[in-house]
């Protein structure tokens, strides 16, 4: 199939979708919760998560030590690709 392309003829390029599942930390709630998509996206959702349901206080320190725990997510593709 051949590759999508973006306004000008240039191959649009799929950003590496990552993950992160609340199962791999244990906590008192025992969250089942996973979360994928862009590193934005899923940052932006994992911090809010971390701070409404596990209490967390969201910092800059906060989003970066779950952007440490990202992991790629494997075996996708985006629609087209």
């Amino acid at each position: 199939m051949p590759p999508n392309y973006i306004h000008g003829g240039m191959p649009m390029t799929t950003p590496q979708r990552k993950i992160i599942d609340c199962r791999l930390f244990p906590s008192e709630k025992n969250c089942t919760l996973a979360i994928s998509g862009t590193e934005e996206e899923v940052l932006d959702l994992a911090v809010l998560h971390a701070e409404t349901v596990h209490g967390h206080t969201k910092t800059p320190e906060l989003r970066e030590q779950i952007r440490s725990l990202l992991k790629d997510e494997a075996g996708t593709k985006a629609a087209g690709a």
